[in-house]
């Protein structure tokens, strides 16, 4: 009913943003990285939106990427798993890693989301693996290595996000081996963000 929405951010709040849309305030719900990548209110944005239409409301979910958008409509069709699940995932989670996690069965990976457990992690990583165009995944992605595994363990143990830590790795030079240099250095790419 709704496909996308444009207009100026008149709030932004937990996890939404209000748009204003021809003179009307729209409450668009939407991934924390679309919230933390909005940079303040008065910006236009645009997102590709989902419309989830109940007895007692009309709730609008919002997507910066067509792909985004896709992947969420695919996980609202995972048994156990909703709107605010499935939010939770693309705010923690790249479509990359996601694929990866699920192309690998790592789930594990998805364990890190907030709200998902073993037995959920499990259910999508089934459910996910026939939908999903997998293939561009054995050639575009380079997998985590164990030792990039032990540096995102320690980074999202220090509170940074997935997609942060992630981010960190694909910036650290190739010369850096062992799981301490890592670390130190995807710090200092952290620090230097921040």
């Amino acid at each position: 009913m709704i496909a996308s929405l444009s207009g100026n951010v008149l709030k932004i709040e937990t996890t939404s943003l209000i748009i204003g849309v021809g003179g009307v305030g729209v409450r668009v719900f939407v991934p924390r990285t679309v919230l933390e990548d909005v940079g303040g209110a008065g910006r236009h944005i645009k997102l590709h939106t989902h419309l989830i239409v109940r007895e007692t409301e009309l709730t609008l979910y919002g997507f910066e990427t067509e792909e985004d958008l896709h992947l969420f409509e695919i996980l609202l069709g995972v048994n156990g798993v909703g709107p605010k699940v499935g939010l939770a995932i693309l705010g923690t989670l790249s479509p990359e890693l996601l694929k990866s996690a699920i192309m690998r069965e790592e789930t594990a990976v998805l364990q890190r989301v907030p709200g998902i457990g073993k037995k959920t992690a499990e259910r999508i990583m089934f459910q996910l693996r026939d939908k999903l165009d997998l293939s561009s995944l054995e050639t575009a992605v380079s997998f985590v290595s164990d030792v990039d595994a032990d540096v995102i363990d320690f980074l999202t143990g220090l509170g940074f996000s997935i997609v942060e830590a992630q981010s960190a790795l694909q910036n650290l030079p190739r010369e850096a081996k062992t799981v301490d240099e890592r670390v130190q250095l995807a710090l200092q790419y952290l620090d230097q963000r921040a």
